[in-house]
């Protein structure tokens, strides 16, 4: 892998956000979820597209607080425009597990 500079880490703007709204997306190709997510006042609310129903379902997403990368352009995903790219991990059978912060941080709190 690629060695990136400090500065090249600094342009990936990694924020903390809030799950407001969550939506099965049979219209994808592969099973994923619609999410809505609160970055507080200074980003505002984003949607996204994200594979992760082995072990999410939409109603169990609400309030789930999680990490996502806000500064991507938006990308057309079927009928749907996604803002911004929820981060998680590959489990042993590789499905997603989303990232998220272990104590309480406020909206649009950046990674650092």
């Amino acid at each position: 892998m690629a060695e990136i500079t400090f500065d090249d880490f600094l342009a990936v703007d990694i924020r903390a956000g809030t799950v407001i709204r969550a939506e099965p997306f049979p219209e994808a190709r592969k099973p994923a979820i619609k999410l809505w997510i609160d970055f507080g006042p200074e980003i505002g609310e984003r949607k996204t597209s994200a594979q992760i129903t082995d072990h999410y379902d939409p109603d169990g997403l609400l309030g789930r607080k999680v990490m996502a990368v806000v500064n991507f352009p938006p990308r057309q995903i079927g009928p749907f425009m996604s803002e911004v790219l929820v981060l998680g991990v590959a489990d042993a059978q590789g499905a997603t597990v989303l990232l998220a912060p272990d104590h309480e941080v406020p909206n649009g709190g950046r990674m650092h």
